[in-house]
């Protein structure tokens, strides 16, 4: 738990943000009158005064806002703690999408100094809920949870001809499992759709885990494995193989599941199969041993070896 220092904003790009006292955070846009606020993943940035602190104490001269902070906290290191988590400040609802960003090195601080703190504890949110936050209010950090997205791919889904029972049966295994859900969406089978949808939320919306359903068979329409691979920089075989093997005790069929998984930045993306029975059935075979790939792809735990 910390407290709110400084609530800064700037009007124009540039120019260093002045410390307000008060100001009111919108939905999915930032700090209302702040030049940085879009419809971005980076709409408020935050910096703890204790690292603001210590850099003042080795010699440099920096005002509330010199770092391009939006929001100045007093009790909190930003910087150790995960892409995802949750600050609630009253009525405000923040989460962590980045942790630090590349400095300018023509900046004012740079150019005096020869550093600066805000690529390394500097981090960036997006306001999931709005209100005012003020000097002197309490910023909390909630629990952490891993976040999930369900992508559902079908052509008939989408164009609500057939109901989508799938994506509610990831969802509630999921939930189950203690994974927050921050997105769903059903999709026609498009590979550019799919790959660019996987893309955002992987790299603006920072979900921890993506599982598709769907679009995974023979039909020449079916193209969730190619738009997954052409997403993914590291594929990740043995998941898929892990589902297909489970399956195969249940039906010879399985062994025509094109499904594939693959790791994008810090994001795992698995594809299921379409029908929510299967969806049951492959995600309850995977997810014990997810989370604990999951804990490690974000650094919060060891390698997978045992004594």
């Amino acid at each position: 738990m910390g407290n709110v220092m400084a609530v800064c904003l700037s009007e124009q790009k540039g120019t260093q943000k002045q410390n307000v006292g008060a100001a009111e955070f919108v939905v999915e846009w930032g700090i209302q009158g702040d030049a940085h606020a879009g419809k971005w993943h980076r709409q408020v940035s935050l910096l703890s005064q204790d690292k603001i602190e210590a850099f003042r104490a080795r010699g440099a001269q920096v005002e509330d806002g010199a770092f391009g902070e939006n929001l100045v906290v007093k009790g909190i290191d930003f910087a150790v703690l995960p892409v995802g988590t949750r600050f609630q400040c009253g009525e405000v609802l923040l989460e962590m999408t980045q942790i630090g960003k590349e400095c300018h090195q023509g900046c004012a601080i740079f150019q005096k100094m020869g550093e600066c703190i805000m690529p390394t504890q500097g981090v960036f949110a997006r306001v999931l809920q709005g209100g005012i936050i003020a000097v002197g209010d309490t910023l909390e950090v909630l629990p952490f949870h891993l976040r999930a997205a369900v992508v559902t791919a079908s052509d008939s889904g989408f164009a609500g001809q057939r109901e989508d029972l799938s994506t509610p049966a990831a969802v509630a295994l999921l939930e189950k499992a203690g994974y927050l859900i921050t997105h769903t969406v059903v999709l026609p089978d498009s590979r550019t759709k799919l790959a660019d949808e996987l893309k955002r939320l992987c790299d603006e919306l920072r979900a921890d885990l993506i599982v598709t359903t769907g679009g995974t068979g023979f039909s020449p329409r079916d193209c969730t494995p190619e738009a997954t691979m052409d997403v993914v920089e590291r594929p990740t075989p043995g998941i898929a193989e892990a589902m297909r093997m489970s399956s195969m005790k249940i039906t010879p069929r399985a062994m025509l599941s094109r499904a594939t998984a693959g790791i994008r930045r810090g994001t795992l993306i698995v594809n299921l199969p379409g029908s929510p029975k299967a969806v049951k059935e492959c995600l309850s075979e995977i997810l014990p041993s997810l989370g604990h790939g999951l804990e490690i792809l974000k650094g919060m735990t060891g390698n997978c070896a045992r004594e």
